[in-house]
């Protein structure tokens, strides 16, 4: 490669990497604003001022949110939701995943017909809200757990990714004495740690970001979760939904506690996503080749 052809490579590397650095801050700029506004002092606030830092810090609106029942209460919520539905999720789609990869297995090819069935056709709200209601599930958690335990996409990913382990090793085990289920937890489970990473983080991230389900099925503010009171505070005009509080809450600008619970709800997925990471890439390629 001559220097001609390294130079011109260099140039369209650098330019390159203008452009999505140029990119990268344009989305990057509304989430320093949230941030900004959130971590605002009320005394130097000013309605309508685009700053990316704050003037004046303070932990005021944060110290609002977190004295209110309202936002502890919907903070438990969520919190139940998520991480009892994950851990349902994934023992659900890695265990009925697995049974379908084996061949022996008495109406596998129905079953997967009628999974694969479902990625075309779906039911409507309206037979979804009547089955909930038929199971007495209305206003209660187990409405936004039980009709998501697992979904046809997921199923097909994770049966992709248990079909690509070479059948020897099971085999092995099996010769050893172990049974089916000793074979899944033993062998399956520890070997599937990537794809287990990369979809608790899906299913945590679907279930912490619960909202149309919830303003269907919870008809009891005390059970919302922190989308459904994020969106009364940044979509209605007052802060009826933020009960309880202590202190003064005349003396805060709307704004910034909009701007604080909006951060709050995100936070936790912040959080974890690093620790994650490193496996999502992985996890999903292994899912998606044979072999």
């Amino acid at each position: 490669m001559s220097v001609a052809t390294r130079k011109k490579i260099s140039i369209f590397d650098w330019i390159n990497y203008g452009l999505l650095s140029l990119i990268s801050l344009i989305c990057l700029a509304p989430f320093l604003y949230v941030f900004s506004v959130s971590f605002t002092d009320p005394d130097v606030y000013i309605p309508l001022q685009f700053n990316l830092f704050p003037q004046k810090w303070s932990l005021s609106a944060y110290s609002y949110i977190l004295s209110t029942g309202s936002f502890i209460n919907a903070l438990k919520s969520t919190t139940f939701i998520t991480v009892v539905g994950t851990a349902l999720n994934l023992i659900v789609s890695f265990s009925m995943a697995y049974a379908l990869t084996k061949k022996a297995m008495p109406g596998r090819n129905a079953m997967m017909g009628f999974i694969i069935f479902t990625l075309v056709f779906n039911a409507g709200i309206v037979p979804s809200y009547l089955l909930v209601k038929q199971l007495g599930l209305l206003n209660s958690y187990w409405a936004l757990i039980w009709p998501v335990l697992t979904s046809a996409w997921s199923l097909i990913i994770i049966k992709s990714f248990l079909e690509s382990m070479p059948s020897e090793l099971e085999d092995a085990a099996k010769i050893d004495g172990c049974s089916d289920i000793g074979v899944f937890l033993r062998i399956v489970i520890p070997l599937s740690m990537p794809a287990i990473a990369t979809f608790t983080l899906f299913f945590a991230v679907s279930h912490w970001n619960t909202y149309f389900n919830a303003v269907i099925y919870l008809s009891d503010s005390k059970k919302w979760t922190l989308q459904v009171l994020v969106k009364s505070l940044v979509i209605d005009s007052d802060n009826a939904g933020m009960a309880g509080a202590s202190g003064d809450e005349k003396s805060i600008p709307q704004e910034t506690i909009r701007m604080a619970s909006i951060v709050l709800a995100m936070l936790p997925i912040l959080v974890v996503y690093p620790f994650l990471q490193k496996h999502f890439a992985k996890g999903v390629m292994l899912g998606s080749v044979k072999g």
